[in-house]
């Protein structure tokens, strides 16, 4: 059974930093896609940065040089680095993971069937 924890949510000010981590437990598959999500209470839920199996990642364009995705390998843990945040990226973070690599619309939520409970984080200005 595939499960996901994630963790590191917390209220910190404009312009601080964060860690979340995911932890992925039975899960082998040697290509995958993982990504992590967020949604606000007026918006839905958006990826915002993908891991692929080869290392590959891409961001969306509202946190692309803030945040930085990766993966450590031992643990199978995901981890999203957060710095410079910002009021607007209050929301609760998910990380999703598929069992193949996704190329077409990789930033589709339905592509991915498995789903950790989601950890807050608050930016206050």
């Amino acid at each position: 059974q595939v499960r996901l924890v994630e963790s590191g949510g917390d209220s910190v000010q404009a312009g601080g930093s964060l860690r979340l981590s995911c932890e992925v437990s039975g899960f082998s598959a040697r290509d995958y896609t993982m990504a992590w999500f967020r949604q606000s209470p007026r918006s839905a839920r958006k990826a915002i940065a993908l891991f692929w199996s080869d290392g590959d990642t891409r961001y969306d364009g509202t946190v692309r040089g803030r945040f930085t995705i990766s993966r450590v390998t031992a643990t199978n843990t995901l981890i999203l680095d957060m710095n410079n945040l910002k009021p607007e990226d209050t929301a609760t973070y998910y990380c999703a993971v598929a069992p193949r690599i996704l190329e077409v619309f990789p930033f589709e939520e339905e592509k991915y069937p498995y789903w950790g409970q989601g950890t807050q984080v608050t930016v206050s200005s």
